[in-house]
């Protein structure tokens, strides 16, 4: 029998599959979670392993399960347009050949019996009974009179009795099933329903009745998905860290790369002595604040938006939002050298630009257009940023020539070219400034997400102000969801680690004394 989209037989939950974007999250947290198994620990060079602790495969299945159902619920709670739709094989893939095979011999089969004289209904009545439980699956309890209809008229066992006596006239209970999908459909089936009508030939109408009930499916979950939201949202904080609770009862050092996470935090901040660039605004650059666990805490936030998704695994308790803050990374790299190239132009152009209404919008989207795959590995970034600099030449000088300015000299252009072509590196001083002063805002978005005024966004961000406070509102809103829903297991790890620190300190004066 046919797999897939117009199988007839296939239960709900092979038909539905959600949002590719939302699927690949959850998919990512499941199998990174399931990885973690046989990942090393990083703290266990030097110290005695312990027996290993055998799971049952009941077990496995039902941690699995939980950590799958967590993820869901994540994803409907963090994704306000999350939405299920159909799955559909990749194209050219085994399995869309072999889905196409089997429903082609399948549906081939259904017309050589539809076929025969007299003709042969038993795939057709099959059908119809999986029609009539999908039916009757859409109604609610009150539907008492829709259901009566749809068992009289799609009686199974009257239906053969009459393809036996060959008084079926299949075609009268296939328009009753058609006009019930009307009834039941939301709006937008309409046209899929009317289309319905038009069809003559009998497999092709139950083929594409199929079809239209597996979207009627999807509709209907998606419906359901948007009535638990708000219900799911109250409880999603204390039912994400109840099932991880569950998960990490099963799995042995489950905390290992979060621990290591926050580590490298603290002594990311003891090395740099509580940099000023990333320290909240208004803290003082003593070693006290520096070291609180709320401090800690944040900066390890910050660590995630410079993250080396290739090479280092990804803290625990963040995996089912990894690719958001992968998502913000790329965002926010693309920012920087749009807002660094922008401020290069009209420090070279002079003040004659400053103050014109929309000429930085018109430059920033020319910039955001030609960086557009800027993360594509066969993205190349030097002859961008050199098409970059023409470009901004020719609409500089052109604004300039509007507005009775004297366009840039030789030399200028040249040095507007040369500096915009330099962003490329890393150490680069304007990217390095625009960077520092991007991340100086994001703490400081962070700092102040608990107070009513948010920070004024510095110098040379005026003209990526509104892209920048979306993603700040965004990464707020991951962080402090995160917090919510593990801070037990924060709070225990950051108290161990700020004891280490601070007995390590106090060692280190005692020595000096």
């Amino acid at each position: 029998m046919p797999l897939g989209s117009d199988k007839p037989g296939s239960s709900e939950e092979d038909k539905l599959s959600d949002s590719s974007e939302s699927r690949n999250r959850a998919e990512t947290s499941e199998q990174a979670l399931g990885i973690r198994q046989r990942t090393p620990s990083p703290h266990r060079g030097n110290t005695p392993q312990s027996s290993p602790r055998f799971v049952s495969v009941e077990e496995l299945m039902e941690t699995a399960k939980g950590v799958s159902n967590m993820a869901l619920a994540h994803e409907i709670v963090m994704s306000r347009g999350f939405q299920l739709k159909p799955s559909d094989p990749a194209e050219g893939s085994l399995e869309k050949r072999v889905q196409s095979i089997v429903h082609k011999a399948f549906w081939d089969c259904l017309e050589v019996q539809l076929g025969e004289d007299p003709p042969t209904y038993d795939h057709a009545i099959k059908l119809l009974g999986e029609i009539k439980e999908t039916l009757l699956s859409f109604l609610l309890p009150g539907h008492s009179r829709l259901r009566n209809q749809i068992n009289e008229v799609v009686d199974l066992d009257l239906i053969k009795q009459e393809a036996e006596n060959g008084a079926l006239d299949i075609n009268k209970v296939v328009e009753f099933i058609i006009s019930m999908m009307g009834t039941l459909c939301a709006p937008a089936r309409d046209e899929e329903i009317r289309k319905l009508r038009d069809i003559t030939a009998i497999v092709p109408l139950f083929k594409a009745i199929f079809s239209v009930l597996d979207l009627m499916k999807i509709d209907m979950a998606n419906f359901a998905v948007s009535s638990i939201r708000p219900h799911l949202m109250q409880q999603s904080v204390e039912y994400e860290r109840t099932k991880f609770q569950e998960f990490i009862e099963k799995q042995h050092n489950a905390l290992d790369f979060t621990q290591r996470w926050l580590e490298e935090a603290a002594n990311s901040l003891v090395n740099s002595g509580a940099d000023a660039t990333l320290a909240p605004a208004g803290a003082a650059a003593s070693v006290g604040p520096a070291f609180c666990p709320l401090t800690v805490h944040n900066h390890a936030y910050m660590s995630l938006l410079r993250w080396n998704h290739r090479h280092t695994p990804f803290p625990e308790t963040l995996l089912m939002d990894q690719s958001r803050f992968e998502e913000m990374q790329m965002a926010l790299e693309q920012l920087t050298v749009v807002a660094a190239v922008l401020l290069i132009a009209y420090n070279v152009a002079g003040a004659a630009l400053s103050g014109l209404p929309g000429f930085a919008d018109k430059l920033k989207g020319i910039v955001n257009v030609l960086l557009a795959g800027m993360h594509i590995p066969s993205f190349n970034m030097n002859e961008t940023l050199a098409t970059i600099g023409e470009k901004l030449c020719v609409e500089v000088n052109s604004c300039l020539s509007q507005h009775g300015f004297t366009q840039l000299s030789a030399d200028k252009a040249a040095v507007l070219k040369g500096q915009t072509q330099a962003v490329v590196k890393p150490d680069n001083s304007v990217r390095k400034l625009i960077d520092s002063r991007i991340q100086t805002f994001l703490m400081s978005y962070l700092d102040s997400s608990h107070h009513k005024s948010s920070p004024v966004v510095p110098g040379g961000l005026v003209p990526i102000q509104k892209e920048l406070e979306e993603i700040a509102v965004k990464f707020s809103r991951l962080v402090n969801y995160n917090k919510m829903v593990f801070a037990p297991h924060y709070e225990k790890i950051l108290k161990e680690i700020l004891s280490k620190d601070e007995s390590h300190s106090m060692g280190k004066s005692a020595g000096q004394g």
